[in-house]
């Protein structure tokens, strides 16, 4: 997100606020810089903006940038999610929340009658109180970093985005194939992708772009005969 632009949306558009996956984005993998997390915190704090920050992947990071909530601390609203970093079992996030929002979240979930689970709230405790969370975000790590390599393997020719222990890669496509007809080619081919066009808002022009989900398959090697699919694909539209 763009701190210029959001300051003319604060002037201009009437906004309350905004939503902000400033790590590992999703779908497109980016990373917002540190500057650009103090300047958008700092818009915020002048314009009485409130900020939902949707930290799910900033786990995955063994050195994770400074959350926006850490320069605005009563401003923003800080999501972590356990499902992406520790289990897809633990469907549960914690909240941290600045005093002025906390009654009206707490109406909110009430009136959507969202609970947690009591198992699986209890499951995540004890896995963090027991520094078992410190181990199990390693060995995923390691993982994602292992399939990255041979992302960056099969797609050394091709502009893919991301990182090496992000669990998802944004690539764009050559020539002019958009990503719904790619996502529709390799459809027929067995393999799933997501097309930029399930992720536009408004009437924006989507990239011509697919995301590539590397931690959905069970085994490296059936990530692998994906991509040969993919890059097969791939070198036919060149």
């Amino acid at each position: 997100m763009s701190p210029t632009a959001f300051e003319d949306a604060c002037k201009n558009d009437n906004i309350k606020g905004i939503y902000l996956i400033p790590d590992y984005h999703n779908p497109t993998a980016s990373v917002m810089s540190v500057n650009n997390r103090k300047m958008i915190a700092e818009i915020a704090k002048k314009y009485n903006q409130f900020i939902i920050e949707d930290a799910s992947y900033h786990l995955l990071d063994e050195k994770p940038l400074p959350a926006v909530a850490s320069f605005a601390p009563k401003q923003v609203i800080y999501i972590a999610s356990l499902s992406k970093s520790i289990a897809p079992g633990l469907r549960l996030a914690y909240l941290s929340v600045p005093s002025q929002f906390k009654e009206l979240i707490s109406k909110a979930l009430y009136n959507l009658n969202v609970s947690v689970s009591p198992l699986l709230a209890e499951l995540a405790a004890r896995i963090i109180v027991s520094n078992q969370f410190e181990v199990l975000i390693e060995s995923h790590r390691e993982q994602n970093i292992r399939r990255n390599q041979v992302v960056n393997r099969y797609f050394a020719d091709y502009t893919c985005l991301g990182v090496d222990i992000g669990i998802f890669r944004w690539l764009l496509l050559p020539g002019k194939t958009t990503g719904a007809e790619f996502e529709t080619l390799a459809a027929k081919q067995g393999v799933q992708v997501y097309a930029a066009e399930r992720f536009v808002v408004g009437n924006s022009c989507p990239e011509r772009a697919v995301r590539i989900a590397v931690c959905a398959s069970e085994t490296i090697e059936e990530l692998e005969r994906g991509l040969v699919i993919l890059k097969r694909l791939l070198n036919d539209l060149i």
